[in-house]
Formats: C-alpha cells, structure tokens, sequence
C-alpha cells in the first residue's frame, strides 16, 4: 500500500502545514506551477516526489520535472500533466492519447478547482487536488490525500489548509 499526497499550484508557497501532511504520506505528487524548486526541494527533503512543470513555471523547473509524468503505482497506471482539463473537456494537448491509452488515473492542476471526477467512457478517475499556494482566484487552499493498494485507490480526503 502507497499513500499520496496531491498537491498543486504552489506557486512558490509552503508552510508546515504542507509539510505536515507531505511527512505522513509515501510519496508526493505535484501538479504542476511549483513556482521555485525550493517548494520541491522542501519536500523531497521529507519523501520522494513526482512532479510535473505548469505554465508559471521557468526553464529551471523545467528542466527538472517534464510537462508529462506517466508512471506505474503499484498496479495503478498514473498520468499527471498540469493543463489537461477533464472528464468530456480535455485538453487539446492531451485530448488524442488520453482516448487512445488511457491512464487508470488522470491528474493535472492549473484550474485551482478542486475536482475527483470518474469518467465512465474511457473508466479512468481525475483528479484535480485544487491549489495549495496563496497565488490565485481560490479561496481554500486544498490537497488531496489517498491510498493506492495494488490496483485499488481508496481513502480519498480533501484536505482544506485554509484561506488563502
């Protein structure tokens, strides 16, 4: 059993509170508009992280983290972009090969809208653990947190870290 903890736009932000929840899961998940590698460094100082580049971010997180991370979880097939829309509204960009091979689990930030989404036609779930950073149009700084146990993911809860 892996537990996850999904976060996205940061946008150069943390606090203990992250690093609260980051110090209890296995591993870290970042969607993208990390801001500064010190978000990433911070965390992987706790656990190893997955992350992404979203839109904000330079050509020195870009050079870190790809635009796509497709990998295997246990038995969990995950793709994590920043900009990939959702369930009946994908992303142009993602829109061909999420309908030719589909991931069991979609994730992607950008929209700061915290969205967990089946989508029956393609039997993938989305995820979208909203914005964590203090940067944006949110008004609750949100992240995920999860279980993935073989090919199962369970124990889905929203963590609300406040205002922004």
């Amino acid at each position: 059993m892996t537990k996850i903890l999904l976060l996205s736009d940061t946008h150069g932000h943390m606090d203990a509170s992250i690093l609260k929840y980051a110090a209890q899961a296995d591993e870290i998940w970042h969607a993208g508009d990390i801001g500064s590698l010190s978000v990433t460094d911070a965390l992987s100082n706790l656990k190893p992280v997955k992350a992404v580049y979203g839109n904000i971010d330079d050509h020195v997180i870009q050079r870190e983290f790809p635009e796509n991370n497709r990998f295997f979880c246990e038995d969990i097939d995950v793709w994590i972009t920043h900009i990939g829309g959702y369930p009946g509204k994908y992303n142009v960009r993602v829109r061909e090969e999420i309908k030719q091979n589909p991931p069991k689990l979609f994730i992607c930030g950008h929209s700061h809208i915290l969205k967990v989404q089946h989508d029956r036609k393609l039997d993938l779930l989305h995820m979208n653990p909203g914005a964590c950073g203090k940067h944006g149009f949110h008004h609750v700084r949100t992240m995920i947190r999860f279980k993935i146990d073989k090919d199962h993911i369970s124990d889905l809860e929203v963590i609300e870290l406040g205002k922004r």
